[in-house]
């Protein structure tokens, strides 16, 4: 679909479609994050944010807002699940949560599961103290658009001291085979004094017309805590998305995250992590491995807030045929975050002349007893490591994917799932025998 709509004229059209439920106890939020999203707009090409990710752009282009979603004809998940991996699964099909494809069978006694909408009359104190807290809607337009339009959002709760033996994954699948989809989900994860989560978020579509889909979530981490979170982007269809991750660490808290991207028109990641507390540990890795047009942006920002706290940060991109990748890390140490060690890294790999990467790794230090470093690479592969390989009856190709898989992974250090660590494994290995 072609247009020549301007950016205010879009922004006036998604607002027109809108439309609230006065008496769902949500409506005030919704409201006033509509008016965060009326007074910043979507971001123009003078938003330094959005410099190099043209989706206002796309979405002039590609989405009829007055469209709406056709129902999905899925009739099974299995090509979306995990094989092997023993989780609790939350499906949500365009949008919307299926109570016919979750697995939310006998769930373990300390851990609650549930939409946001049903929390928020029987969790209500608890979901108004948290809800929209860590995600700012005055500063990202898409998280005010997407805590104003959520569709479905989930519910997370652990119980304190409780470490919950099965990981639980929630599935995003959008089904444009009948249809474009706009899409806009919310997901609000607590995790009380001592206990352990391990959280898996993966999207994934089918059929070939145009997917916008928004994502938020907000993980709050208290005293001496544990999460484990893995977000996975594999989707083969026509996808615009912006996922938002709001992270909070209280004191001795832990957390290790992963980011895999392989697929997707244009993916935009905000990643952001506040560590508010003394004796955290945090490791954050990603890894992007890209073809064809495909565009991924990964904007992190990592906010010391206490002292003696550690994080290390190491996102890695391989980028093939025309794909572009961006990565925008920033590193903030407060005056009062003594004592930090704070490490950031991003190195990349071009195969083609087409293929480009526009990175910034960033630190701003108001504390002066610290240890901090930051850096970023890119290059082409080692000619001479791929002669020596060739020179041992290696094929070219085959070379290739092997010196490419021991640069890609690094990144899967802090995957503490067996199952899960071999599932992404072979994620990773086949693309690059197959693509690469």
């Amino acid at each position: 679909m072609e247009s020549t709509i301007t950016t205010q004229d879009l922004t006036k059209e998604i607002i027109s479609n809108l439309s609230f439920e006065d008496t769902a106890p949500y409506s005030a939020y919704r409201k006033k994050a509509l008016d965060a999203f009326h007074k910043t707009g979507l971001p123009d090409k003078k938003n330094e944010e959005y410099r190099f990710t043209p989706i206002t752009a796309v979405l002039e282009k590609k989405i009829n807002w007055n469209l709406e979603n056709s129902e999905s004809k899925i009739s099974s998940i299995t090509p979306f699940l995990i094989n092997e991996l023993d989780a609790y699964v939350i499906v949500l099909v365009n949008g919307k949560f299926s109570k016919e494809f979750s697995k939310l069978n006998q769930v373990e006694p300390g851990i609650k599961i549930k939409t946001l909408g049903e929390a928020w009359s029987t969790e209500k104190n608890l979901v108004e103290k948290h809800i929209d807290q860590l995600i700012n809607c005055n500063n990202d337009p898409f998280a005010s658009l997407n805590s104003a339009l959520w569709q479905e959002g989930i519910f997370i709760h652990v119980d304190e001291a409780i470490k919950i033996k099965k990981s639980v994954l929630i599935l995003h699948i959008n089904d444009a085979s009948a249809s474009q989809i706009i899409s806009h989900t919310k997901a609000l994860v607590i995790i009380e004094r001592e206990a352990e989560l391990s959280l898996i978020e993966k999207s994934s579509s089918t059929g070939e017309e145009n997917i916008f889909h928004t994502f938020s979530e907000e993980l709050v981490i208290q005293e001496n805590a544990l999460l484990n979170y893995v977000k996975i982007q594999h989707d083969e269809g026509n996808l615009y998305q912006v996922a938002t991750s709001a992270i909070r660490q209280s004191d001795n808290s832990k957390l290790n995250t992963f980011t895999l991207t392989l697929n997707g028109k244009l993916i935009r990641n905000n990643f952001n992590i506040v560590i508010d507390g003394e004796n955290c540990e945090s490791h954050f890795y990603g890894l992007y491995l890209l073809n064809g047009n495909t565009l991924a942006d990964n904007h992190t920002v990592v906010d010391h807030t206490r002292p003696n706290s550690y994080s290390n940060e190491l996102y890695k991109g391989v980028m093939d045929e025309n794909s572009k990748a961006i990565f925008n890390g920033k590193i903030y140490v407060r005056p009062h975050a003594q004592k930090t060690n704070a490490f950031q890294s991003n190195r990349n790999i071009l195969l083609t002349d087409t293929a480009t990467i526009n990175t910034k790794p960033q630190l701003e230090i108001w504390a002066d007893d610290v240890k901090c470093s930051h850096g970023c690479t890119t290059g082409q592969l080692d000619e001479e490591a791929l002669f020596y390989l060739r020179s041992r009856g290696i094929s070219q190709a085959t070379a290739k994917a092997m010196l490419l898989y021991a640069f890609a992974a690094e990144t899967l250090e802090p995957i503490r799932d067996e199952v899960l660590k071999t599932y992404l494994d072979n994620l990773i290995s086949e693309r690059l025998h197959k693509n690469f």
